[in-house]
């Protein structure tokens, strides 16, 4: 199975969001914020299939869901989708960098480390 992002569940996003990642300075807990230009959730074809009701991040691990989501507007029209993903411990940390590691694999997605 592939590592994939959905908002409704069996709808899979195709655009690629842009992640930015913060971590406490213990490394116990973590935020990453997924945010996603024009995603095809927005499209008024996929308008039909449901609501957004949180984002998923599925593997064959299972899966991880945030209900954090919101869309940001520009000229009364939807342009992007922000998503919040909270990493309470150190596992769910691991957890999340294995789903990440095996998206950007599928997606040819690269971490670059904060200078």
């Amino acid at each position: 199975m592939q590592a994939k992002i959905q908002f409704i569940k069996g709808l899979d996003e195709k655009v690629l969001p842009d992640v930015r990642l913060t971590r406490s300075r213990d490394g116990s807990t973590g935020t990453a914020t997924f945010r996603f230009k024009n995603p095809n959730i927005l499209d008024k074809s996929t308008a039909k299939e449901g609501e957004i009701t949180g984002m998923y991040l599925i593997d064959e691990e299972g899966i991880l869901e945030t209900r954090d989501v919101s869309a940001h507007f520009s000229n009364g029209k939807p342009e992007t989708i922000e998503s919040i993903y909270i990493m309470k411990t150190p596992k769910a940390w691991d957890r999340f960098m294995r789903f990440m590691e095996r998206y950007g694999n599928t997606n040819g997605l690269v971490f670059t480390k904060a200078s």
